[in-house]
């Protein structure tokens, strides 16, 4: 459990830190299952983001995790990048 301070008045938000390796490992996280659970619409959104930022490599994640996706899912992961720019 955390046992400390954190100054509201000081902390940056994510959006403004969120450079694309950040979002690249957000990407390897969802589609490794290190959470206990693959969620290829969320590795898919956060690869998305990451190559939108401009990390080369996520592009061919993205694609590699787009080719075991329905269209329907890759369509969610989309929507949901869109929303996570939109609001960041």
């Amino acid at each position: 459990m955390f046992q400390g301070f954190i100054d509201q008045d000081a902390a940056i938000p994510v959006a403004a830190t969120a450079i694309q390796d950040v979002l690249f490992e957000r990407g390897l996280y969802w589609a490794s299952g290190r959470s206990g659970v693959v969620n290829l619409v969320a590795a898919h959104k956060w690869f998305n983001l990451a190559a939108l930022k401009g990390r080369t490599d996520a592009l061919a994640m993205r694609r590699e995790v787009a080719e075991q996706m329905s269209d329907i899912d890759v369509a969610m992961a989309q929507r949901e990048a869109r929303a996570w720019m939109a609001t960041n």
